[in-house]
């Protein structure tokens, strides 16, 4: 096992400075609804999938990835949306991690995390009214995030399968007060490379969490990089371990209370914004390798694909024909398109529930609550079992063919599949399909979880 090392210090901003005398005049200044986004989105997908392979190979922690991001505004777009047209709606969010991830599924996932997280003082917070100057509340996440160029990472609630206390927070000694936070958790996604970590951990290892800002570039914060996952090898992942890390009475986002019957419908929305943005990610991941595959295969370069059983042996073993010829061929890329636009179909109704659930924000009910989660989870299933169907399909249509094979410097379909398992393994498809059929049959509420 690999020895935790210390956080590197990170500046806070990886854009490169304007000349003295004149403002730069960089994408970030814009506003989310703004007609460049897209075309700067698009731009850095594009950018992104031409050594996508090769970063992959190399499995390195994303330096080079954020810095790209960095430079196009991204993470300073993708905060949650606030007063002067700053930040960037759930909408909005969800197209540029979906067209990003279908280039690069890892930078994806990054982006993912950092905007869920970016709505934390709001989830966790007290309720509040964003014209109101005068609210008492120390920290604004999203406000801090734009204005610093942050990338976030961290998690709030720790993975089902850890055990023991977690994250524990000690009252610190002296007149400022605040806390001492220790323990170690492991985290999918950033904590190489975030500029901040939020975390979640209790007063003592029981009771209410408190979730908290924390600095990775802290003495005591180190890091532990996940170097051996089969997919998703640059996001970022990895453990850290907290010793004696002091956090300032002003870096506390909120509570989440340990009674569930206690938590606000709208704060229960948190995991639903990040299960959301995955789904995002893995329609990503489909529709990336659907593309790739169709270039290849415009090409010319499609081999044959096997026949048919019940067609005879003639239809398994006839002669390639052209890429536009081959009704098997046109019949899986057919199955495989289907599958692509019937998952996003399912994600476009849940996003626009969502949606309309964090515009709602203090005043959503239980009821509207219970249907955005199954709306969710519905989208988490679809898209999963297609995400896996499509790139496991797509090694079978290329296997074999000029071009298509990473060890001949093809585009290595392979990655897509690998990342579609790796984001979709953690995901319990039984347990989301019960609580939709639960709900369905018997009017039942999910429960109201912080556990995604």
């Amino acid at each position: 096992m690999s020895t935790p090392r210390r956080s590197p210090r990170r500046p806070a901003t990886r854009t490169a400075a304007a000349p003295p005398g004149r403002r730069a005049d960089r994408p970030v200044d814009r506003s989310a609804d703004d007609e460049i986004w897209p075309r700067v989105t698009r731009e850095l997908a594009d950018d992104l999938a031409v050594d996508a392979l090769t970063r992959d190979r190399a499995g390195k922690a994303p330096f080079d990835e954020v810095a790209r991001l960095q430079e196009a505004g991204l993470p300073a777009l993708l905060t949650a949306p606030g007063p002067s047209r700053r930040g960037a709606d759930l909408r909005a969010a969800c197209a540029v991690v979906r067209e990003i991830s279908a280039a690069d599924s890892s930078v994806g996932e990054l982006l993912a995390h950092h905007y869920a997280l970016s709505w934390s003082s709001r989830f966790f917070g007290p309720a509040h009214d964003p014209g109101d100057t005068r609210s008492p509340r120390a920290l604004s996440l999203d406000v801090c995030t734009a204005e610093e160029h942050w990338l976030l990472a961290g998690g709030v609630e720790p993975p089902r399968a850890e055990s023991g206390p977690g994250l524990v927070l000690t009252p610190a000694d002296g007149p400022g007060g605040g806390w001492i936070l220790d323990g170690r958790r492991t985290f999918a996604s950033g904590v190489t490379v975030a500029d901040r970590l939020v975390v979640g951990a209790r007063p003592g290892g029981t009771g209410d969490l408190l979730v908290v800002l924390v600095d990775p570039a802290h003495p005591g914060v180190f890091t532990d990089a996940g170097t051996d996952r089969v997919g998703q090898r640059l996001a970022g992942a990895g453990t850290v371990t907290f010793d004696h890390v002091p956090v300032d009475p002003g870096h506390v986002l909120g509570v989440l209370p340990h009674d569930e019957h206690a938590v606000a419908p709208f704060t229960t929305l948190a995991p639903l914004v990040l299960r959301l943005l995955l789904v995002q990610v893995g329609l990503g991941i489909a529709e990336g390798a659907l593309a790739e595959a169709r270039d290849i295969s415009r090409a010319g370069q499609a081999g044959p694909v096997p026949g048919d059983p019940a067609e005879g042996p003639s239809a398994a073993g006839a002669a390639p024909l052209g890429a536009g010829d081959d009704p098997y061929l046109l019949l899986a890329y057919g199955e495989l398109a289907t599958a692509a636009h019937a998952a996003a179909a399912v994600v476009e109704r849940a996003t626009d529930a969502l949606s309309r659930g964090l515009l709602a924000e203090w005043a959503l009910g239980l009821e509207e609550r219970a249907d955005i989660a199954v709306l969710v989870a519905a989208a988490e299933t679809v898209t999963g079992r297609a995400a896996v169907h499509i790139t496991t399909r797509i090694l079978e249509l290329v296997d074999g063919t000029e071009g298509a094979d990473a060890r001949g410097g093809g585009p290595g379909f392979d990655r897509f599949w690998r990342n579609a398992r790796a984001l979709t393994a953690p995901t319990q498809a039984a347990h989301r399909l019960r609580d939709i059929g639960d709900h369905y049959l018997n009017g039942t509420h999910a429960r109201l979880t912080l556990l995604a």
